[in-house]
């Protein structure tokens, strides 16, 4: 029988790794980042299990824990690529310790490492709430701190006028295409386009704000 306490173990652990991890030992911004952008995807993704009938526990423990591999310094691109995959290793015996029981493990490994790019490195089933973990992941992706995010990471308040309005609308045309992309149950799909529409009203509002910087 798991343990009872499983969620407060597994938050217990994943601060435990990241309070341990000499990558993180120098840049706090970074680690209380990843910290926090796993809560909330655990969060989301116990708003899906629940309304969609799935062991919300498990998934939030799945949630908690589907980034801990960025505890390591990834050198190459191919390296944060497979950053689901280093998880779902990290994460196995954890699962184990706390007696999780072994069908929903192999299901919380398998939705780790196919969060990214949707493989993984060992068989596994495409199930519901397998795919349900990298859906609560995006959603997290496209909420309103990730416009902070982005802003910041593009230096959008070092670019000129014609730059700024240039971002916007390449950013908008992004994010409608986003629309048709395909999860794994109605709930993740409400809760996404609700997420693009809140970026695209946003986008929207700026690029008028940037427009109206200009003399008519």
């Amino acid at each position: 029988m798991r343990d009872k306490n499983c969620v407060k173990r597994t938050e217990e652990f994943l601060k435990r790794k990241f309070e341990e991890s000499e990558y993180f030992s120098d840049k706090k911004a970074e680690k209380d980042y990843r910290f926090e952008h796993s809560v909330r995807v655990a969060n989301i993704g116990k708003e899906i299990a629940e309304k969609e009938g799935m062991d919300s526990e498990a998934m939030v423990i799945a949630c908690l824990l589907h980034d801990i591999s960025y505890i390591n310094e990834f050198e190459t691109r191919e390296e944060a690529r497979n950053h689901g995959r280093y998880s779902a290793k990290i994460a196995r015996p954890f699962l184990e310790e706390i007696k999780m029981e072994p069908e929903v493990i192999e299901d919380i490994c398998y939705g780790i490492a196919i969060h990214v790019d949707d493989k993984a490195d060992f068989p596994g089933e495409r199930t519901v709430f397998a795919q349900t973990v990298g859906d609560a992941d995006n959603i997290d992706r496209f909420d309103a701190y990730r416009i902070f995010e982005n802003l910041k990471w593009v230096k959008y308040d070092e670019m000129n006028i014609a730059e700024k309005s240039e971002h916007c609308e390449k950013v908008l045309e992004r994010l409608e295409s986003y629309k048709t992309l395909d999860f794994a149950t109605e709930t993740s799909k409400k809760m996404w386009l609700e997420k693009l529409d809140y970026q695209i009203g946003f986008y929207k509002k700026l690029r008028e704000q940037v427009e109206n910087s200009k003399l008519r």
